[in-house]
């Protein structure tokens, strides 16, 4: 394994700290410590650039484009002499030398974070792992977006009932943000569009279900939020079902807890979240979810200066979270703004402030003019909530051309009801420039 030496930063830079993980924590740890020369400071990701989770479904049903939520990592701190990107996915942390193997170089650090987020939790079920549909980053949102137009595609052709109608329907599993989100959009997307550009299609087959094991939808949220959700939803035709869970998906039948089943070719899974797997951290560092345990400080438990930030992270030392943290981008960007802080006060030899949660809300879009919002101290609904969530989801956007494209774009998408971006593409490499 070829060993990656840091950049060449000037004698004064004291710290390298090694960040696996360019989500929020991540980048507001990397944004709060990049004018300071006392730190050297290399992003390691698979990917190279950062992207937005809140939105990814808009992107997998054709709503908005992926680079609308989306910018390089390398173009985000071109202008920071003491930040280097390495692109590279973690394979082992070697704690005793401290450094770190990833599948393109040894990196080594003196302080690590790990930032890498979690993946979907299949919860053991290998048919539901094999076929299902998760949402989880950009590339599966976009190979949503393919399977769904051509499972359309597909039914238009299609001249038998039963195969028409297990084409046309589509389950969701997980009641929460998104799949509450992603329920919404297909509805509507339904009524606006299939029925102008699909009229081979017989829409009284179709059918989207909404999944949950737990009696509501929207369940960490507000009674308003979660009866308002229910209530549009169904509205809207979506045929909600509560206290039922997944339990297998097998020749194109989700099998349900009660015994009921669902025929689709269209299983996509909003249900859960399990931490990312790192190899090189003793057992007992890891908790509930595959979470990785921390200190009030996000040390991570039993190790010397590795630190572990928002969704993978669990700190059960806040009274307020005695089972840990909502894994919110919220807690994400505030863990990565403390632990910065923080470093900049051992450097200063001064105390360390334990990380506190400041609870800004939550909030879920239901449909066009149509959202929750919960606050600190009270709930709303209705167009003023779904003006809150609209603000809400551009400011965190990363870079101003993001911010006013998407702006741009949802302006012109919500009065046109016509999202013009529903291209099934095949990348490949020597396609060839002609035509068939």
């Amino acid at each position: 394994m070829k060993y990656i030496a840091p950049f060449q930063y000037s004698l004064n830079m004291k710290k390298h700290v090694l960040i696996v993980g360019g989500g929020f924590a991540g980048i507001n740890l990397i944004k709060s410590l990049k004018n300071d020369k006392r730190f050297k400071i290399t992003l390691v990701d698979k990917n190279n650039y950062h992207f937005f989770p809140p939105l990814i479904y808009q992107v997998a049903t054709s709503f908005i484009e992926a680079s609308n939520i989306s910018y390089p990592f390398r173009k985000l701190f071109s202008e920071n002499k003491n930040v280097k990107f390495h692109m590279g996915s973690l394979i082992k942390i070697n704690s005793e030398n401290k450094s770190i193997e990833t599948d393109t170089g040894i990196l080594s650090y003196d302080y690590l974070i790990l930032a890498l987020g979690t993946e979907s939790n299949f919860f053991g079920m290998e048919n539901v792992k094999k076929h299902a549909l998760p949402m989880k980053n950009i590339e599966e949102a976009l190979y949503l977006r393919n399977h769904i137009l051509l499972t359309f595609e597909e039914a238009a052709r299609n001249k038998d009932i039963t195969e028409a109608e297990k084409l046309q329907n589509i389950v969701i599993a997980g009641g929460g943000p998104t799949g509450v989100e992603l329920a919404g959009m297909l509805a509507e997307m339904g009524g606006y569009i299939a029925q102008k550009e699909y009229p081979e299609i017989k829409l009284r087959l179709s059918s989207i279900y909404l999944i949950d094991a737990l009696p509501s939808l929207l369940s960490p949220m507000s009674k308003l939020a979660q009866t308002t959700a229910y209530e549009k939803l169904k509205e809207l035709g979506v045929k909600v079902l509560l206290n039922v869970s997944v339990k297998d998906y097998v020749d194109s039948k989700v099998i349900l807890s009660d015994g009921k089943s669902i025929e689709t070719e269209t299983l996509i899974w909003t249900s859960g979240v399990i931490g990312r797997e790192i190899n090189g951290l003793p057992e007992e560092s890891i908790g509930k979810g595959r979470r990785i345990l921390v200190d009030a400080y996000n040390k991570v438990e039993n190790t010397e200066n590795i630190y572990a930030l928002g969704d993978i992270s669990l700190m059960l030392s806040e009274e307020k979270y005695p089972k840990g943290h909502p894994q919110l981008a919220q807690v994400a960007i505030q863990q990565g703004k403390n632990l910065a802080a923080n470093f900049k006060r051992i450097e200063d030899e001064k105390v360390l402030e334990p990380f506190r949660y400041s609870d800004k809300g939550s909030m879920a879009i239901i449909s066009k003019y149509n959202a929750v919002v919960d606050l600190p101290k009270h709930s709303f609904k209705g167009f003023i909530a779904w003006l809150t969530w609209l603000f809400i989801h551009i400011i965190p956007l990363v870079g101003f051309g993001n911010k006013v494209q998407l702006a741009v774009d949802w302006f012109r998408l919500f009065i046109t009801n016509n999202p013009s971006i529903r291209l099934i593409l095949y990348p490949k490499r020597n396609a060839g420039n002609g035509s068939s």
